[in-house]
């Protein structure tokens, strides 16, 4: 008998190691985090991660600061910034923006939740009440300006990165409002068009609204700071070489805010901005969200092992007369199969995410867009799937594994939950690496999983069982099967996002195959996590596959994984 558990004690080995790092890491030089649970004026719930520094307390209180994520991101997400606003003396508050994280729904509403975390911040006696600063990613830039409009006398200071005044969200900025503002806005940004109006984000110092913004009558220079600091005019413009997603995991954006606090803010405990630690909790929770992999592929194994499996669902060690002969594709035959389950879903992923943001709109029984675009995606190839189906070879199902398959996905994700549930108790972590990330879900996350996790499994239940028929064999190499399984469900992303990244590195910007010059930005970003989805799915399908011959364990696994992942991680813009 192997040892059917080593890869689950690995999972959770990774796990610990992983969340310990995390956790000394945010935690660094004495600071507390809370996770808070607010009312907001309207009665809603509010969630964030409360970071406090040592220095903070009732009687010498400390500067504050509210930062806020981006759209479909979470409180999480700006943890680089939140652990080094925080090693330098700064209370921060991490805010879930309405309708994500654990935030009431709707998505967009009550000012994005900005002027309920403003409130609540400067209601804390540990936070001075005359240095308040303001940061924001994308759309928790709106975020902050939502706030600053609420409450324009309480905050000293504001960081939008990759972020903009003015329309659709946000009042027009002037050189007088809001106060005392670094903006943050890569070269390689996807938004500058809709942020600042410039199809091309290295052209954005020639933009009319920004000279508007800073009071200049031409071209801003970068690091200049414009206006006056004790007047609160003060604008200075910063361009890193990055995307708009890497300007939340970006030292260098990171250093950026941290200076202009430290210029704008008193109080706290002066650093260099050069002296960051952020990345060691990436690392640390990337690890444990390694560890959750292996730990559901090795409960898995372990599980097989009970006797209600090992007569049924496991494969046994020798398949003489158990297990049916097959064969996969070969030749021409191989190659075309993979070009199309490569291709299939990168071509139609565009066109997918257009027709659901059309036609299928957030409503009380599909309460979140981007959700709606994805299923739309998964149920357009799954019905190209299935018309292919009958081009791959035939094989011999085995009847009597539906019910072992559920009760051993089921209990496999659970342990897998259970684990992240611990690690948060523990460690007070997610499984993350940049925006890659897996979050417990909450009571009313839980009711929309189940609204979305028929149609993900069942594209899972096709999409894998076409794909064991075109590749995988016994007789194939283990590590063969894996990276051609692997490929099979990624590279066709690998090379959309390749050619976007590769074109807006040449041109400036992204090209865009549909009429909607706001629709291709969001999409691609959101494209960039099908890679390590599909991936990992490829791993749990491929190993499931070769412990029972069977592509349903491991697409029911998937099914529940994914939409986990999905609804957890994104924005709910219906109320229900």
């Amino acid at each position: 008998m192997r040892g059917r558990w080593s890869l689950a004690i690995l999972g959770v080995i990774l796990i610990l190691a992983g969340g310990l790092l995390a956790h000394l890491t945010q935690t660094s030089g004495g600071i507390k985090i809370q996770d808070v649970r607010f009312k907001g004026a309207k009665g809603n719930t509010m969630s964030a991660l409360l970071y406090i520094p040592p220095n903070a307390t009732a009687q010498t209180p400390a500067p504050g600061i509210l930062a806020v994520h981006g759209y479909i991101n979470s409180r999480e997400t700006q943890d680089g910034f939140a652990i080094e606003f925080a090693r330098r003396g700064y209370v921060v508050l991490a805010l879930d923006q309405t309708g994500h994280g654990y935030s009431d729904p709707p998505a967009f509403a009550n000012g994005f939740g900005g002027p309920d975390g403003l409130t609540y911040l400067r209601s804390l006696d540990i936070v001075d009440k005359n240095n308040i600063g303001l940061e924001g990613h994308s759309m928790g830039g709106w975020t902050v300006l939502a706030a600053a409009t609420a409450m324009p006398n309480d905050y000293r200071s504001m960081v939008l990165e990759g972020s903009s005044t003015g329309k659709p969200f946000a009042a027009d900025g002037t050189p007088s409002w809001p106060r005392n503002v670094a903006l943050v806005f890569a070269r390689y940004e996807e938004f500058s068009a809709l942020m600042w109006g410039e199809e091309k984000a290295r052209d954005v110092t020639q933009s009319p609204k920004l000279w508007a913004f800073f009071g200049s009558q031409g071209a801003v220079e970068p690091g200049k700071v414009y206006g006056d600091i004790a007047q609160g005019t003060a604008r200075v413009l910063y361009t890193p070489d990055i995307t708009h997603p890497a300007e939340h995991i970006s030292h260098e954006a990171i250093g950026y805010s941290l200076d202009w606090f430290a210029k704008t803010l008193q109080g706290g405990t002066p650093r260099p901005a050069d002296d960051q630690i952020w990345f060691r909790k990436e690392i640390g929770t990337g690890l444990a969200l390694l560890g959750f992999v292996a730990l559901l592929i090795g409960v898995f194994d372990g599980l097989l092992e009970a006797s209600m499996y090992s007569k049924a669902l496991r494969l046994p060690e020798s398949t003489d007369g158990t297990m049916p002969a097959h064969s996969a594709a070969s030749g021409n035959r191989w190659t075309l199969a993979l070009i199309l389950s490569a291709f299939i879903p990168a071509l139609t992923y565009y066109p997918a995410f257009a027709l659901a943001g059309t036609f299928v709109k957030p409503s009380a029984w599909l309460p979140q867009g981007i959700t709606n675009q994805i299923v739309v995606w998964a149920v357009i190839n799954g019905l190209i799937t299935l018309a292919l189906m009958r081009f791959a070879p035939k094989r011999t199902s085995r009847s009597g594994l539906v019910g072992q398959s559920v009760v051993i996905a089921v209990a496999t994700v659970a342990i897998g939950y259970a684990a992240l549930w611990l690690a948060d108790l523990a460690f007070k972590i997610d499984f993350r690496f940049w925006i890659v990330a897996l979050k417990l879900m909450s009571a009313k996350q839980f009711l929309v999983f189940l609204i979305y996790l028929v149609p993900f499994t069942a594209f899972f239940v096709v999409a894998l069982h076409v794909l064991h028929r075109n590749f995988s064999t016994m007789a194939a190499g283990r590590g063969t099967l894996y990276l051609t399984n692997i490929f099979a469900l990624t590279l066709g992303f690998i090379v959309l996002l390749g050619a976007q990244y590769g074109t807006l590195w040449l041109t400036g910007k992204l090209f865009n195959p549909l009429p909607d010059p706001g629709f291709v930005p969001l999409s691609t970003i959101v494209a960039i996590q099908f890679v390590p989805l599909l991936a990992i799915c490829a791993v749990i399908a491929t190993f499931t596959w070769r412990r029972t011959g069977s592509s349903l364990p491991g697409a029911l696994i998937c099914g529940l994984f994914v939409t986990w992942y999905v609804v957890a991680g994104t924005a709910t813009q219906a109320a229900f």
